[in-house]
C-alpha cells in the first residue's frame, strides 16, 4: 500500500467523520426545536449548532481533499 493510497483511506474516513457530524447535527437541533424553549434558549442552542454545523463540514471538506489528493498523485 503506497502512500497516496493512505491519504485516500485517510480522507474517506475524515469524511465520513464529517458526515457522521453533519448527522449528529441535524438530530440536535430537531431535538432543541421540538423542546419548546423560549426565543432567547433557542436563538442561543441554534447558534451553538451553527459552529457545530461548520465545523462538521469543515472536516468533511479536509477529509475530501485528502481524498483528491491521494487519486491525483496515485
Amino acid at each position: 500500500m503506497g502512500m497516496f493510497e493512505i491519504f485516500i483511506w485517510a480522507g474517506a474516513i475524515v469524511t465520513l467523520a464529517g458526515v457522521a457530524g453533519l448527522v449528529a447535527c441535524i438530530v440536535y437541533v430537531m431535538r432543541v426545536r421540538r423542546a419548546g424553549l423560549s426565543e432567547v434558549d433557542l436563538r442561543a442552542r441554534l447558534q451553538r449548532g451553527v459552529v457545530w454545523n461548520m465545523v462538521a463540514l469543515f472536516v468533511s471538506v479536509i477529509g475530501l481533499m485528502l481524498v483528491v489528493v491521494g487519486v491525483s498523485l496515485n
